[in-house]
């Protein structure tokens, strides 16, 4: 009897313990994209350098560090990628996945598809605690969010303000400095989610193409 109780309680543990770490599906039909050359070796917002040969990709507020599995719904192949980055900035876009990424999914021809996203729950680097909470901060945008595009982090003054001038005389808005004890940051400063794809797009036009994008809020 005490056997078969012990039995009954591991098995219970087991389905306890596997239902706890089950995958959630985060979202479906929406559209992804994919980023590539031009972005190889720049900086990610969360500090690495963007590889596009590795299974990464970028969103606007799934933590960093979450795995996410990702299916083409016109073929249904998957890839399992990481987040180390903040976008897409493009109107109507979900995910940006990199470049091996899409290759798994059979997407770069058409450079954009229909997918469903599913939160790898047992391969995150976050508490499901951090995921859910997450997910429900997603799922709820807020439209007002704000980001700080930064350009340049120097540690002497006069570089710093070279890069401010040469953004000014651009045409570009609301270029300032952020200071930490090591370094002055050069940003434009809250940009509005709906504006940051534009003067992504200034910039690179304009020979700006060292940048990255930090959620406003989260800023220091």
């Amino acid at each position: 009897m005490k056997s078969l109780r012990t039995a009954i309680f591991l098995l219970l543990v087991a389905i306890s313990t596997a239902s706890a770490w089950a995958d959630e599906l985060f979202k479906s039909n929406v559209e992804a994209s994919y980023y590539a050359d031009k972005f190889h070796g720049r900086k990610t917002s969360s500090g690495e350098i963007f590889d596009m040969n590795a299974l990464t990709a970028a969103h606007k507020t799934l933590p960093f560090g979450t795995v996410v599995k990702v299916t083409n719904l016109e073929n249904n192949k998957s890839v399992n990628v990481r987040i180390n980055d903040r976008g897409p900035f493009v109107a109507g876009r979900e995910i940006d996945i990199s470049k091996a990424a899409a290759t798994k999914l059979d997407m770069i021809k058409t450079g954009t598809a229909r997918v469903s996203l599913t939160i790898v729950s047992g391969s995150t680097e976050t508490s499901i605690a951090k995921v859910s909470a997450a997910i429900q901060k997603a799922k709820t945008l807020d439209p007002n969010k704000t980001w700080d595009i930064q350009l340049g982090a120097f540690s002497k003054r006069d570089n710093a303000d070279a890069l401010a001038q040469k953004l000014l005389k651009a045409g570009f808005e609301n270029v300032v400095f952020q200071k930490t004890e090591t370094v002055i940051r050069v940003v434009i400063r809250n940009v509005a989610t709906d504006n940051v794809q534009r003067i992504l797009e200034d910039l690179e036009a304009k020979g700006f193409s060292d940048y990255f994008v930090r959620e406003r809020a989260n800023v220091k």
